[in-house]
């Protein structure tokens, strides 16, 4: 007889999620409590949301907080998403217009080629010697 632990996240005495270890589940826990202040805040700020539309978004920002967190310090969105975005689009584009086959081929180019040109030139700083 195997013995065997789990670590169940449970919420408003509902179940939530399971995880193998402990760490796993503290994670979740913490990102749940995260979507909780961003529905209640939400609710706060904008009334006329309903609570299920608040709760998605709480969701939604605690799911990708470091995403939010990258946009509130830069104001510019991460090199990640730019990237997804740009994939989903191409990918769209492609199946429209061309065979799975050509378009997977079609895509590894221009993902060689974005790779070439979305890499930062060196600069070359002129030092005066003493």
């Amino acid at each position: 007889m195997a013995v065997e632990t789990k670590y169940v996240v449970v919420r408003k005495g509902e179940e939530k999620m399971t995880f193998a270890n402990k760490k796993d589940a503290d994670a979740w826990d913490k990102m749940l409590d995260m979507a909780d202040a961003f529905t209640d805040w939400l609710q706060q700020h904008q009334p006329e949301l309903d609570e299920a539309q608040a709760e998605a978004l709480g969701m939604l920002l605690a799911e990708q907080k470091d995403a939010v967190q990258h946009i509130l310090r830069t104001s510019k969105l991460p090199d990640a998403v730019k990237e997804e975005a740009t994939a989903e689009v191409e990918t769209e584009a492609s199946a429209e217009s061309e065979t799975s086959a050509e378009s997977e081929a079609s895509a590894e180019s221009e993902a060689s080629a974005e790779a070439d040109t979305d890499k930062p030139e060196k600069k070359v700083r002129a030092v005066k010697a003493a």
